[in-house]
């Protein structure tokens, strides 16, 4: 899947769209297909959330229909009962939103699993059933006589003018929800689906983008119930209960959740056969009844099962995102964090030691890095070596111990708070995001460097910052030897060149410190030659490694200094020779006779 694909239209297209609009607006359509077009859009905005909240994020809601509750009510009170502007009611609608889905979201979604949406199940049917049990929201007859929008003297009524201001505001918003997913902040959402590790490697807050896209996907869902109300003069609790939820699943699902347009697919398939579906299926069957609900269902599970990425998928997956070194040539170099002296004392690792539950996985382990340092951690499968890196980087809490970067305690810190310290790492198993381009992967490492927030993201005010972040993964792409793979689906790269990718990443955040998780592994002869000389190049450049690695020629060939753990315990430290000779290392690897 490409999510960026189907959304990067040329400029010159958007435009292009817009007079689309405006034209099928005047031409002499019946009435009943602009009247249908109007749903079609209203239901479009809400799947837009849908598509970033569980196509781009991977967390899947059953409740958006009552935000869209929320926006609606929000705009039929106030406006009934205040003669409010509903320009006004719209904002104050958004402002309700926003704190409903803070206070949600910050209690939801810390779960995981099936717990998420079996929790959107549960806030959706409180929210149904608190507007349909107020009074002041007239309970379960809802509220009736809402008056249409309008601009200055201008109505917009229910036809052809409202037609065009709701399709206007959609393309809108997916022109800015392209540009967002186009930005150092939409690489750092989409890279979240495939896991959250890689992220806070990478030093992305990854809970804090979890609850902007969920106030995000709100925001949209409450636009849409404003612009509900307001074309249906009434809101029902009916419109926004559990079904309906389901239903803007449904619509995003069908459509592509993995695309916005496929939102805009979603929702006019879903309304075109909702109606046709409640006229034709009484004349076949010679009964009425709600069974355009099995087709739903029937169609559903065709769906996932043959097309699981949705109908848009036929037509996005066609177009390629290229990205040119012009785009960046002129760009200004990211700042660099201050960089490490030859012999100076980074990382200081004293006595750390890690028990799970009876199981003392690592005891009392000491070693330090200078600066500009090779240090290999070696040692037999089950020695401790992967534990003892990942307390290093934060991705498992020190039992006791202490670990000291650059003057810094790092043991109670989180894997991104480290990140933002200095310290990158790569990971045994390759972390990537398949279907982004090398060099859009390697453009998350240089995260914790940028600094332009949300609304620069939507609005594109970001060119700037892109550029330079371009620029730095672009050279890292080089300083690796992938120039070639620039535009390359990263999911298309053989084992080697995806580690040497990881490096590429890592590097691309300046870090003082890299941390090589079994680089080596999977690889064959003349890729580990390229992997040796990538890491003395970086000696070279005054990058401190720490190697974890089972492969003993490469290791030899490349540290400075080793360290052989055996159980947990540091057995020896000293150079390749000197490790070489130790009879103590030769029997923890090969044994000894008895």
């Amino acid at each position: 899947m490409r999510n960026l694909e189907l959304t990067h239209l040329k400029n010159y297209q958007w435009p292009l769209l817009l007079a689309l609009v405006i034209v099928v607006s005047v031409l002499p359509v019946p009435d009943f297909w602009i009247y249908q077009a109007n749903y079609i859009g209203i239901y479009s905005i809400t799947c837009l959330g849908l598509v970033l909240l569980t196509g781009i994020l991977g967390l899947t809601s059953f409740g958006q229909a009552a935000f869209v509750g929320i926006g609606a009510y929000s705009t039929a009170y106030l406006t009934l009962n205040f003669d409010l502007s509903p320009w006004l009611s719209l904002f104050i609608g958004l402002s309700v939103t926003t704190l409903s889905a803070l206070v949600i979201g910050l209690i939801t979604l810390r779960m995981s699993g099936h717990y998420l949406p079996l929790a959107t199940i549960a806030w959706g049917l409180s929210l149904y059933y608190l507007m349909g049990n107020i009074d002041a929201l007239g309970k379960y007859d809802g509220l009736q006589n809402i008056k249409s929008l309008s601009i200055a003297s201008l109505s917009l009524g229910q036809g052809r003018i409202f037609f065009v201001f709701t399709w206007v505001c959609l393309i809108v918003f997916i022109k800015s929800l392209s540009k967002f997913l186009d930005s150092r902040l939409g690489r750092a959402v989409r890279a979240i689906k495939s896991g959250t590790q890689m992220p806070q490697a990478m030093g992305i807050n990854t809970f804090h983008f979890k609850v902007l896209i969920f106030c995000l996907a709100a925001l949209l869902s409450s636009f849409s119930g404003w612009l509900l109300a307001h074309f249906q003069h009434s809101v029902t609790p009916s419109d926004f209960g559990l079904k309906m939820g389901i239903e803007y699943l449904f619509m995003t699902v069908v459509g592509g959740a993995g695309y916005l347009w496929g939102a805009v697919i979603g929702a006019g398939i879903y309304k075109i056969l909702d109606d046709q579906l409640q006229v034709l299926l009484p004349m076949l069957i010679g009964t009425s009844g709600s069974y355009e609900v099995i087709v739903f269902g029937i169609a559903m599970v065709l769906i996932l099962k043959y097309l699981p990425e949705g109908i848009w998928s036929l037509f996005g997956s066609v177009q390629n995102i290229t990205h040119k070194q012009e785009l960046w040539t002129h760009a200004e170099p990211l700042p660099s964090k201050s960089q490490t002296h030859p012999g100076e004392v980074i990382l200081e690792v004293k006595k750390i030691s890690k028990r799970f539950g009876g199981l003392l996985a690592v005891n009392q382990v000491s070693f330090s890095i200078k600066g500009g340092e090779i240090k290999g951690l070696i040692g037999p499968n089950g020695a401790g070596k992967s534990t003892t890196f990942n307390l290093i980087t934060g991705l498992l809490p020190v039992t006791s111990g202490e670990v000291m970067f650059r003057g810094v305690h790092t043991e109670h810190l989180s894997m991104r708070e480290i990140a933002h310290l200095g310290i990158s790492r790569t990971f045994q198993h390759v972390k990537m995001i398949p279907e982004m381009s090398v060099l859009e992967n390697i453009a998350i490492g240089a995260h914790t460097r940028g600094h332009a927030g949300i609304a620069a993201a939507l609005t594109g005010q970001d060119k700037r910052e892109e550029s330079r972040i371009f620029k730095e993964a672009h050279k890292q792409l080089i300083r690796v030897g992938l120039g070639n793979y620039i535009n390359e689906p990263a999911g298309n790269l053989p084992m080697g060149p995806q580690r040497l990718m990881e490096i590429a990443r890592a590097l691309c955040a300046d870090p003082s410190l890299l941390l090589l998780d079994e680089p080596a592994a999977g690889l064959r002869f003349q890729e580990k030659n390229e992997l040796a000389q990538v890491i003395k190049n970086l000696k070279a450049e005054g990058v401190s490694v720490l190697l974890v690695e089972h492969d003993m020629d490469l290791v030899m060939k490349i540290c400075d200094s080793l360290v052989v753990m055996e159980f947990g315990n540091v057995l020896v430290e000293g150079s390749p020779v000197e490790i070489q000779n130790n009879p103590q290392v030769r029997a923890a690897y090969l044994g000894t006779e008895h």
